[in-house]
């Protein structure tokens, strides 16, 4: 399994300025505002579990308290807010890679054009709802560091505390949950001093895709141009890393 979206590796890596930190935090922005209303208006972490965990993401990328309750208030109708919209897009990559890409934006005709066009500028090809993502599971994603225990130890842990799979990457081991056991894991783990580097709920491939070094560099590029697109918040793929 792999465990992160591709725009969260993207956007990892683009912390290194202002003006790319402004644009993650505006996205961030944009899913706190989101998960404020889909969680019917309610502005508390403690009680709206999406948002709590987009929360701890947008902290994770040092995103100023301000702007996060900024967008909290936007949410709950405090403050003014454009009429933002969840959407959702299937599609193919280099090497026949399926991807499922997620966003939020205030205008989807126009959304939808710049993301037709980014697939078919960088060898990419959207598809049909339902097309792409029945290869896809909902999966809750714990990124736990291993410092401090054996990989073997921190399975165990996992087995023990009813995860459902596990995948070292690196330093890290993200463990699977069911998303309604995502923060019951979490809570769990801390509760064990387990060191939980970020939790979310994501798109996680039943098999994955073996893709040729032209072909990762050429999907990479998909990636980034996507990533690049202000509406984009996440890209899913099955490529095997």
């Amino acid at each position: 399994m792999s465990g992160h979206s591709h725009a969260k590796t993207v956007m990892a890596t683009k912390m290194a300025n202002d003006a790319k930190k402004g644009k993650v935090y505006s996205k961030y922005g944009r899913l706190i505002t989101i998960a404020v209303k889909e969680g019917g208006g309610s502005g508390d972490p403690e009680k709206n579990s999406k948002l709590k965990t987009i929360i701890e993401q947008a902290k994770n990328s040092n995103m100023p308290k301000e702007n996060i309750e900024r967008a909290i208030k936007k949410g709950t109708g405090e403050l003014a807010s454009e009429a933002l919209e969840s959407v959702s897009y299937e599609g193919f990559g280099p090497g026949g890679i399926a991807l499922v890409v997620d966003g939020i934006t205030d205008n989807t005709n126009r959304t939808l054009g710049e993301i037709k066009s980014i697939f078919n500028q960088n060898g990419g090809k959207m598809a049909g709802e339902g097309a792409v993502r029945w290869m896809f599971e909902r999966k809750g994603v714990i990124a736990v560091a291993t410092e401090g225990k054996t990989k073997e130890e921190l399975e165990l842990l996992a087995i023990e505390l009813g995860a459902e799979d596990f995948s070292l990457v690196g330093d890290t081991l993200d463990i699977y949950t069911k998303p309604e056991d995502l923060e019951t894991m979490k809570k769990s783990l801390e509760e064990k001093q387990i060191k939980v580097e970020s939790s979310s709920i994501e798109f996680i491939a039943k098999e994955q895709v073996e893709l040729s070094e032209k072909e990762k560099e050429q999907a990479q590029r998909l990636f980034e141009a996507l990533d690049e697109n202000d509406a984009v918040n996440d890209i899913y793929s099955n490529i095997k890393n």
